[in-house]
């Protein structure tokens, strides 16, 4: 997985496997909510 920075407001996810491909863009926010998640569990 590659996040890219410098995307004010949002976050845009990507396959590091096929960086070609498409990317999922999330907002900031869902995705700082989502490494919260993840470093507590």
């Amino acid at each position: 997985m590659q996040v890219a920075d410098g995307f004010p407001g949002v976050v845009p996810v990507r396959d590091s496997k096929n960086p070609t491909g498409p990317a999922l863009v999330v907002p900031a926010a869902a995705w700082s909510a989502f490494i919260a998640g993840v470093v507590a569990d």
